[in-house]
């Protein structure tokens, strides 16, 4: 809990938290843990008189750097210093009211690995004295990150209410290379990682209030930073795909311009798709390899020879499927070119990329994982 200039909450927390939330959970010892900035207003002299009177209080006291910092340490500390499973993020404010730390660790307790605080699902909600403005923000904010990420799964991408469980996930993370450390959007690049490394995810409702005391520190420039942030990720995270959609484009130009050229030579459309098709495939695999996948990069020749053979037996079935759909389709609209080039575009679109990209990252250069039911025991 990063507490910077927070006098005004810091007790009502701590007492609420100890009092009446802590006592209700069974099944796990919960500590808390304060960060604090060496606040001007006294925060952390706050926290150092109630000390004494629970034992699972603990402060961090340590110089100003920034909201990520402040989580980053605290994360580090929890780790390392109290040997904690899960860590929670939560604010000092009552934005995130205590009654729903509860919730949170149950659903831990059930075998979720990151938790999310949701205000955007079912029982979850906003707090109604917001400015119309603000919702719209919140809302609207909140969906152009999840267009940004391609995450329609998660309905709150932006909520700083969640736990994480240490290992597996957050002990996977390097939290001081987290972008925008220096601003509440680290957040997003903490989410973004925690989600990849998450086997089971959660979202449980939050009704998310304002702050009880003292102003809102709602602010446009952390809007901003978020969203140039989420867009960062959002490309990072395609960037493999769009490298591998521009070297199936380069094949599809060998691929139809091969055809092209072999039927000038005679040959029938059957086999001159067949043998264009191939020379697709070199192209692909070549740029594939000192491109798309060069941090998996193939490089001693036997290795090569190996890759090369299952990338071809891979891609047999592109060898197969193309020519019988460009035929066909000659067969139905007439041997030109103009139909050589539709039959590709569609033998390519939807049979072929789909196939390729799914193989090349399961079995060529190995970026992903099979599932569990399918791997050998």
């Amino acid at each position: 809990m990063p507490a910077y200039m927070e006098a005004l909450n810091i007790g009502p927390m701590v007492h609420e938290l100890f009092e009446k939330i802590f006592p209700q959970i069974k099944d796990a010892d919960m500590h808390l843990l304060i960060i604090d900035d060496f606040s001007p207003d006294g925060t952390g002299d706050i926290v150092k008189k109630i000390q004494s009177k629970y034992k699972n209080l603990h402060l961090l006291q340590k110089k100003k750097e920034g909201l990520g910092w402040a989580y980053v340490r605290g994360f580090q500390y929890a780790m390392d210093k109290l040997n904690a499973d899960a860590v929670m993020e939560m604010d000092a404010d009552f934005q995130h009211p205590p009654s729903f730390v509860i919730p949170m660790v149950e659903a831990y307790l059930k075998g979720a690995e990151y938790v999310i605080g949701s205000r955007y699902v079912k029982g979850g909600s906003v707090p109604k004295t917001w400015a119309l403005s603000r919702k719209a923000v919140s809302y609207f904010g909140n969906l152009f990150i999840r267009i940004a990420l391609l995450n329609f799964k998660v309905h709150d991408l932006t909520t700083g209410f969640r736990l994480t469980q240490v290992h597996g996930v957050l002990d996977q993370i390097n939290l001081e290379k987290l972008r925008k450390l220096e601003r509440f959007s680290h957040k997003v690049d903490l989410l973004y990682q925690s989600l990849k490394l998450s086997k089971k995810t959660v979202e449980v409702p939050l009704e998310f209030h304002s702050r009880e005391k003292d102003k809102s520190k709602f602010n446009w420039k952390e809007t901003v930073s978020t969203f140039q942030l989420a867009i960062y990720l959002g490309i990072k995270d395609k960037i493999r795909f769009i490298k591998f959609a521009v070297v199936g484009f380069t094949g599809f130009l060998v691929n139809f311009l091969g055809l092209e050229l072999l039927k000038r030579f005679g040959l029938s459309t059957y086999w001159a798709t067949f043998f264009a098709t191939e020379a697709a495939i070199i192209s692909n695999f070549i740029f594939n390899n000192i491109w798309t996948f060069k941090d998996k990069i193939i490089t001693s020749f036997k290795d090569l020879v190996v890759q090369f053979t299952k990338f071809n037996l891979s891609s047999l079935f592109a060898v197969v499927v193309q020519p019988f759909i460009v035929s066909g389709a000659t067969g139905l609209f007439g041997d030109t070119p103009t139909v050589h080039l539709l039959s590709l575009i569609f033998a390519v679109v939807f049979v072929v990329v789909p196939y390729n990209y799914v193989v090349y990252n399961l079995v060529i250069w190995k970026t992903w994982k099979l599932p569990k039911f399918l791997r050998r025991k």
